[in-house]
């Protein structure tokens, strides 16, 4: 029993595979993200070798991905031929499908993958730079806090950065990532690859933070990021006492230091009351 994951186009039909419509041709079960975008892929599919009138469609998303792929399971015991597909891409990368080859994989099925196009690795090759090594992330934390901690991860990461973003999003994740890795760090942004009005807008941090400040991007968006080039660690004592003595509170330093750190910052927080007090503590005996 084999459980075939098909990648599909992100945008443009034409670049549905030879392979991947076969197998969606001949598969009894089409499982999918969207039932409505799988309809019409399935008719691109049809029109290259014929339909399939016993095959069916079920969806297969985040919220009944865990009870459909025991479903799914269950079909491969019977013999049934299995597609997983989502809206678009990869099965599985930044969408449903996971679950499904890991129960599959559980019940000793065969998984097969059918490669097919990549936003991710089309937007890093666009960008012109680094590709020898990178680091694909998906979709940062939308929550500013949990976005800023985890590009402070990422200032000693060689390696080319690769993040999704939703459209609205997109300037203020240029800005977090300037603060966290330096404004003159190189970057691009891939929107609508495949698609009619495919565009690669590439520059600094900086500047693509003001250019999308208040002009949001439309269509789908990839950012590629340049990798650091040496190790950036951050003495946070240091840095937290430098603070304090510029006359910023606790709270303020701490938060300060989230996007050059990614520590938590309710840690930084604590650090720098101890360090407060130590001071004050230091300047009690002097007097």
């Amino acid at each position: 029993m084999t459980l075939f994951v098909v990648g599909t186009p992100i945008g443009n039909l034409e670049d549905l595979s030879l392979r991947a419509a076969r197998v969606l041709r001949e598969a009894d079960v089409v499982a999918a993200e969207d039932t409505r975008a799988a309809a019409t892929l399935l008719a691109a599919a049809d029109a290259a070798g014929g339909v399939n009138p016993a095959r069916t469609i079920v969806s297969l998303f985040e919220g009944n991905e865990a009870a459909r792929s025991e479903q799914l399971v269950r079909a491969l015991a019977e013999g049934k031929k299995i597609a997983v597909i989502s809206e678009a891409g990869m099965p599985g990368v930044s969408d449903p499908g996971a679950r499904a080859v890991a129960a599959a994989v559980a019940a000793g099925a065969k998984v097969e993958v059918v490669p097919g196009p990549s936003a991710s690795l089309a937007a890093l090759i666009a960008s012109g730079l680094p590709t020898d090594r990178f680091t694909f992330l998906g979709f940062p934390p939308r929550e500013q806090g949990a976005r800023q901690e985890l590009f402070g991860t990422l200032r000693g990461e060689i390696a080319t950065l690769i993040f999704y973003e939703a459209p609205d999003r997109v300037g203020a994740t240029f800005a977090d990532l300037a603060a966290a890795l330096g404004e003159a760090r190189r970057a691009s942004l891939s929107r609508e690859i495949t698609k009619l009005y495919e565009e690669h807008v590439r520059g600094t941090l900086a500047e693509l933070a003001a250019k999308y400040a208040d002009t949001p991007p439309r269509g789908e968006c990839t950012i590629v990021v340049e990798g650091g080039t040496v190790s950036q660690d951050v003495d946070i004592e240091a840095e937290l006492g430098k603070l304090l003595a510029e006359g910023l509170g606790p709270k303020d330093a701490a938060q300060r230091l989230v996007v050059k750190t990614g520590k938590p910052r309710r840690q930084l927080y604590q650090l720098a009351l101890a360090l407060q007090r130590q001071a004050g503590a230091g300047d009690e005996r002097d007097d």
